[in-house]
Formats: structure tokens, C-alpha cells, sequence
């Protein structure tokens, strides 16, 4: 049969390798890991000098005055939103210990 058409490849690049499987991609779920979906927002008050430097505890409701939100409900925690929550709960522990 000349001119048929095959559905075959001869060259490697185009056959499918028969020993890679995809992995199956799961959603990573409501957390406050990395990868994860917020359950709630996040916010952070803003004090000090020009009213740049996050103070207190992070909270779930605008705290009034200035402030940052790290992260709105639903949004995914990245990097640098784990490093923000992070710092922030290191700030509270140290301020507990100091005073007590």
C-alpha cells in the first residue's frame, strides 16, 4: 500500500514513554501551609514610625487604622505569606515569654 498513512511514529521524540505516569494533582485543601487555600483572611496592624511596621497578633477582621492584609480568604498561602504568619506568631510567643 503505497502512500497509506500510518499511525505509527518511528522516531523515539514522538513515542509516548510507557514508564512515565502522571501523578494525580489533588487540591491542597484549606490550611495555613504552603500550597494551601486560606480559610480566612489575614491581617496585620501597622504602627510605629510612618506607620510601616507590623505590630500585635495577626487577626481575621480589618483591625482598624493602618494595616496590611497578608492573605484574603480563599487565596493561596505562598512562601511569603507562610514567612509573614510565621514572624508574626515568633512576635507574639516572644512578647508572652517576656512578659510573664
Amino acid at each position: 500500500m503505497a502512500g497509506a498513512r500510518s499511525t505509527k511514529s518511528d522516531t523515539p521524540e514522538e513515542q509516548p514513554n510507557a514508564a512515565v505516569v502522571r501523578t494525580q494533582e489533588y487540591a491542597a485543601g484549606e490550611g495555613w501551609d504552603i500550597g494551601q487555600t486560606a480559610p480566612q483572611d489575614a491581617f496585620r496592624a501597622l504602627g510605629g514610625e510612618g506607620m510601616s511596621t507590623p505590630v500585635g497578633p495577626v487577626v481575621n477582621k480589618h483591625p482598624g487604622g493602618f494595616a496590611r492584609q497578608i492573605v484574603s480568604k480563599g487565596g493561596l498561602v505562598t512562601a511569603g505569606v507562610k514567612r509573614e504568619l510565621d514572624a508574626a506568631e515568633a512576635e507574639q510567643s516572644d512578647g508572652d515569654k517576656a512578659e510573664g
